[in-house]
């Protein structure tokens, strides 16, 4: 879908209000989706994506948690590790999350939402919420899911330790072909080496 230049600053303009809403509720998974939408934009611009494209992947990246904002303070603030029944309904933040941004009812918003929807799919189909594998994910949902896990393990969080660049790399290695798109992944590899985003060494920060 092409969208207009106004078209994307109204739909940046309406999502403006959701991100501040989020900042007041969980500040870390606002500063995390700032980072998710600034590894995400560098990917995009290694494939070569369209101006167009970039202002919608950014859209999607950096609401892609969204629904969070649905989520129960007792889950989503709990300081431990969740019980698998609250894993069960954390995961129901993808579909939150599209809703929210599809309610907004102005065109790309469907784009986005269904990107958000899908940042959890995993390339083997075996993600969630659809099961959707390999080309049947969108395109910005497997950016979004490379960039995602990467930040996501720069970063000391209940269930594990922020880890090094290089530990991190080697488990999305591992991840590539089961969890992430190994095409998409040939572009991260090559860009996070020298992006202002690389997780240094935790015991150095």
């Amino acid at each position: 879908m092409e969208l207009t230049d106004p078209t994307l600053l109204a739909l940046n303009s309406y999502t403006k209000a959701l991100s501040a809403a989020l900042g007041y509720r969980d500040v870390s998974t606002r500063l995390h989706s700032d980072r998710v939408t600034g590894l995400s934009h560098a990917i995009g611009v290694g494939m070569g994506l369209s101006g167009n494209e970039l202002g919608m992947l950014n859209v999607a990246a950096s609401f892609h948690d969204v629904g969070k904002i649905g989520i129960p303070d007792a889950i989503l603030l709990k300081p431990s590790a969740h019980t698998e029944a609250e894993r069960i309904e954390m995961r129901r933040h993808t579909e939150i999350g599209e809703k929210i941004i599809a309610a907004m009812e102005i065109e790309g918003a469907q784009q986005a939402a269904s990107s958000i929807r899908a940042h959890h799919e995993n390339f083997d189909g075996s993600g969630y919420p659809d099961q959707l594998a390999g080309e049947e994910i969108p395109l910005f949902a497997r950016i979004i899911s490379i960039a995602d896990s990467y930040d996501a393990m720069a970063e000391t969080r209940v269930h594990h330790r922020a880890r090094s660049h290089g530990e991190i790399m080697a488990i999305l290695d591992e991840e590539t072909g089961h969890k992430h798109d190994p095409s998409l992944m040939r572009f991260f590899s090559s860009l996070i080496v020298a992006s202002e985003l690389r997780a240094g060494d935790p015991a150095h920060r």
